[in-house]
């Protein structure tokens, strides 16, 4: 049976990062993969229901951050860990570098209890008891906070986040950046400032250069 591969993108509102991913989910469909498309928080029913709370309710950091991974952690069992063992692809839109990037750069909650937290969410579930899941790569659309706020003004009633100063955002932008430092060959940058279709190129090349897209469904597929 075919492998299966998970993939998360990550990036600040505004990025253009959920534009995409529809149209990746379609070229690796055109190479016959199965694929399951999936968000953060979210997933599941019950994932569903505590995003509403995350992204409506006020809340201290703590509070946040247990919803969250208690989210993750359902989606892992219910979803992700389902697909991947049967060989599908995972996308997934956001998942635990969001975390560290909102959560803890963004909010500056501290970063050691959301290791633990990650630790305590993610381990236990994969075929191996003692792996701790964690995306096979991570493509995140790096844009400038200012941009990003330009792309969203207007576009729709914010919510909890997306509300935030773009002093916050800096600080979302500087966690993202922190965790590709940390984990270079896991992560994928894009440059997100640039249009559409050279964003896509961009983002194509990243699976044709590891082999897990041919170059002519890499030209072919995409967002239109």
């Amino acid at each position: 049976m075919t492998q299966g591969l998970f993939i998360s993108f990550e990036g600040i509102d505004g990025a253009g990062k959920s534009s995409h991913i529809e149209g990746l989910a379609a070229a690796f469909r055109a190479q016959g993969r199965t694929v399951t498309v999936s968000r953060e928080p979210g997933g599941t029913p019950l994932a569903e229901k505590l995003r509403e709370m995350v992204l409506g309710d006020p809340m201290d950091a703590l509070t946040e951050a247990l919803l969250i991974f208690a989210a993750r952690r359902d989606h892992l069992r219910n979803v992700i860990e389902p697909a991947l063992a049967r060989g599908e692809v995972v996308l997934c839109d956001r998942f635990t570098d969001a975390t560290f990037a909102y959560q803890g750069a963004g909010r500056g909650f501290d970063l050691g209890v959301l290791s633990t937290l990650e630790r305590l969410a993610q381990t236990g579930l994969a075929p191996q008891a003692d792996l701790m899941r964690e995306p096979d790569l991570t493509v995140w659309f790096d844009l400038a906070p200012e941009t990003a706020a330009e792309r969203l003004a207007g576009a729709r009633v914010p919510d909890r986040f997306e509300s935030q100063p773009v002093e916050f955002f800096r600080r979302v932008a500087q966690g993202y950046a922190d965790r590709a430092a940390a984990a270079p060959q896991r992560f994928a940058r894009l440059d997100a400032a640039q249009g559409r279709h050279q964003v896509w190129q961009q983002l194509t090349s990243v699976f044709v250069r590891r082999g897990w897209l041919a170059i002519m469904v890499a030209a072919n597929g995409g967002p239109r």
